[in-house]
């Protein structure tokens, strides 16, 4: 017997360990190459760890919601079923030929019936391999076999992943969707029956009871205060109407306002450090490096925060790429563990959603978390040299909430003040 230890995977620099999700196979289970096994968690991304080699599953040593550590004997796998089927296969083939003619005209009928019966892959063939699991869920959500090829795969060798396979299908079921903007915001829970005719009752999945969790514990944890500031952006609007096109169709990508703020945040946090900390009992860390998180609503209408390392060594043509890949993926469960991980200063977009401005909480263990809000047209008095004048300008305010037991309101101010400072005193001459 040669037994094959599979191990939990690395899954990102500063993910140390995974909460066991679910078992996709069982002991006993015999399973092939790149076959999910078992899917896993760390914070709010989940992951699935495929099988390396073909065998037979003899041992499981986790179950379901406990915690393994990187680098732990997750399961075993007996590698000698794959030889012994072979032989099972090859002495069946030779007993077929050997076959009496009138076992043969016994057997054929039933191939025929075996054939007529199955639902995946009779009409064409591909040259591609695809899981049992991925052929389960294609026959069961109705995905042909010439749609199934054309799913790019992330898996090994190119080999599509169950996580393909779900972004696809959410994708498909997003274009015959009439409202996508809703999509992204409304969650779409299983809805199990009440008490009576009128309430519903609905049972958090695991990503909101995490999002819940964490929450409580930061207004438990840190003195929530809020500052605002309104910041006068026309600027920085008509520069962006003026490059976007060009932009979109010299890098191929959409350039926002996300990455201009993410870029002013990230100069204010060099300017002011003590806003770029976090606080453990009496101590105080500084952090070096500024990683600067990005609050994304997913299409379920949970909350995930991909981390944009090391901001302020980014360009603006930098930034634009990492926030628009970032958000991507996340909307399609594609980020990496270690892509969530490290943010010591957190960016919410409220403006997305038509709001002028929110309280947010902070994303522990970090001490301060900025809002956006939407960019409005509002008449402004402006002084000139001829005097004061009313003008058209877009405004929008910034909120941004912090810990006070580090950062005191003079900190906090002179920071979204600064961080708002940037914003207005953009160039409208800028080349990106």
């Amino acid at each position: 017997m040669a037994n094959y230890e599979l191990l939990l995977p690395k899954m990102g620099e500063s993910v140390a360990e995974a909460t066991i999700i679910k078992w996709e196979k069982s002991v006993g289970d015999v399973v092939a190459v790149d076959d999910i096994l078992v899917e896993v968690a760390t914070d709010k991304v989940d992951s699935e760890v495929p099988s390396p080699v073909a065998g037979k599953v003899i041992k499981i040593f986790f179950n379901e919601n406990e915690v393994a550590h990187v680098g732990d004997v997750i399961a075993i796998i007996d590698t000698e079923i794959e030889t012994q089927q072979y032989e099972a296969i090859e002495n069946s083939e030779a007993e077929q030929i050997e076959a009496e003619p009138e076992i043969i005209e016994t057997i054929v009928p039933q191939i025929e019936q075996d054939i007529e019966n199955l639902k995946f892959n009779t009409q064409t063939q591909s040259t591609k391999f695809y899981s049992p699991l991925i052929k389960s869920m294609a026959d069961e959500e109705g995905v042909s076999l010439a749609d199934l090829d054309a799913i790019v795969g992330t898996g090994a060798e190119n080999r599509v992943t169950k996580a393909d396979l779900l972004a696809y299908l959410d994708s498909r079921r997003n274009e015959n969707k009439p409202n996508l903007i809703a999509d992204r915001v409304v969650a779409k829970p299983t809805f199990a029956p009440s008490h009576n005719n009128t309430d519903e009752v609905i049972e958090m999945d695991r990503m909101r009871k995490i999002i819940a969790d964490h929450m409580v514990m930061s207004v438990q944890t840190a003195p929530h205060v809020t500052s605002f500031v309104e910041a006068d952006v026309t600027n920085m609007v008509l520069w962006r109407n003026k490059v976007k096109s060009s932009f979109e169709k010299r890098e191929g990508i959409k350039i926002t306002f996300t990455p201009i703020f993410i870029e002013a945040v990230a100069k204010a946090l060099k300017d002011l450090p003590m806003v770029n900390v976090s606080i453990k009992d009496s101590q105080i860390t500084v952090k070096k490096n500024i990683n600067i998180g990005m609050a994304t609503a997913l299409p379920s209408g949970n909350l995930i925060v991909p981390v944009i390392k090391n901001a302020d060594q980014l360009s603006l043509l930098g930034l634009t790429k990492a926030v628009n890949d970032l958000a991507a993926r996340a909307r399609i469960n594609k980020l990496q563990p270690d892509e969530v991980q490290g943010g010591t200063f957190t960016l919410t977009n409220l403006g997305a959603f038509g709001n002028i401005m929110g309280t947010p909480i902070i994303n522990q263990p970090q001490v301060a978390i900025l809002a956006v809000g939407v960019i409005q047209k509002k008449p402004a008095v402006l002084e000139t040299e001829f005097g004061d004048v009313i003008a058209i300008r877009h405004k929008m305010y910034l909120s941004m909430s912090y810990d006070h037991r580090v950062v005191d309101g003079s900190l906090g101010g002179a920071f979204i003040r600064k961080v708002a400072d940037y914003l207005e005193a953009w160039d409208v001459n800028r080349v990106v």
